[in-house]
């Protein structure tokens, strides 16, 4: 454990480091206020900071910067969360669930400066409303409306041609007998029905079950928002780092392995930290992630969060990401 001092020390060396970017030295530290210790005092705590793998020294520098697990001390015990004047909206207007995910992506990169990141709503493979509309011979274009009122639609070529009013007819019976259900409980009750019904509406319905699996298999691995990939060229801690940046870049390109660490912040309540360098979570050493979880009418349905360099202004970060995830709650939960 440290001492109050220790504890002090390592505070005010981080919050320099964050805020001027360059190694923190003992006659910087010596005359930090409050701390109200003599250099030889500073240098003997810097050294058993070090001891304790809290902070390390450059090749370059005689000054020390904090490790991630200095970083993780810091911000799981040090953190003073106080609440500054920041210009964000009062709300995110309801609108289509796409576009309230990219307005806050937006704004959690334009409040920040760096990245922001949103997972969009997990979907329940559940639909409200099916239509088919004829696009012309065995060419049809299926319509799906989920409860959320998200809409996707997919052209399908059925063996079979079909007149206009025979796709209204079966949307009709689909909608008035399945709309609700789960594609999984949908698929189960048409291999029970399927003799029952008409040629056309059974065929039809087969089509939108594999059609609906479909959509819902493509969203749930394309749904991570991400806006403000350039602000990091200008972040002095990867501009001088290429290798760094490129695999930044990677990260954001592939989006699998941000799902993965955006996965595992939805299992936590709260604002939460991932530290580059501490563990796999992050895989780059120079980046952080501050994240929440956002819900929709209570229930947590996705993941926002802001990606930027280790060295970032924690306290303004967790404000700007606890703000966001409070209004995508209320857009989502209160669009008509």
């Amino acid at each position: 454990m440290l001492d109050d001092r220790a504890k002090l020390l390592l505070k005010t060396l981080v919050e320099r480091y964050i805020a001027e970017g360059q190694p923190v030295g003992s006659r910087t530290l010596s005359r930090a206020p409050g701390l109200d210790l003599s250099p030889a005092t500073i240098r003997n705590v810097m050294s058993d900071l070090e001891g304790l793998g809290l902070i390390t020294s450059p090749h370059t520098s005689a000054g020390r910067i904090p490790t991630a697990r200095g970083y993780r001390l810091f911000v799981d015990t040090m953190l003073t969360a106080q609440r500054e004047h920041m210009h964000a909206p009062s709300h995110l207007p309801p609108d289509q669930p796409q576009k309230v995910i990219a307005n806050a992506a937006n704004l959690l990169s334009n409040l920040s400066q760096f990245v922001g990141v949103v997972m969009t709503p997990r979907r329940a493979s559940v639909f409200k409303q099916i239509e088919f509309l004829r696009l012309s011979d065995r060419r049809l274009l299926v319509i799906i409306v989920s409860p959320d009122g998200d809409v996707q639609n997919r052209v399908i070529f059925p063996e079979a041609d079909y007149t206009q009013s025979q796709l209204v007819e079966a949307s009709n019976y689909i909608n008035a007998h399945y709309a609700g259900l789960t594609i999984e409980q949908v698929r189960d009750r048409l291999q029970s029905e399927v003799e029952k019904l008409r040629g056309e509406i059974a065929a039809l319905m087969q089509a939108a079950v594999k059609v609906s699996s479909e959509v819902l298999t493509e969203a749930q691995e394309d749904d991570v928002v991400i806006s403000g990939e350039r602000n990091l060229l200008s972040v002095t801690d990867f501009s001088s780092d290429m290798g760094q940046l490129r695999r930044a870049f990677e990260l954001f390109e592939q989006k699998a392995q941000l799902m993965r660490l955006l996965d595992v912040s939805s299992k936590a309540e709260g604002v939460r930290i991932f530290i580059g360098g501490e563990s796999q979570v992050v895989p780059i050493e120079e980046l952080s992630i501050v994240s929440a979880n956002y819900e929709v009418d209570g229930q947590v349905v996705g993941t926002l969060g802001v990606i930027g360099p280790t060295r970032m202004p924690y306290e303004r970060m967790i404000q700007i990401v606890d703000i966001t995830s409070r209004l995508v709650s209320n857009a989502l939960s209160h669009r008509k």
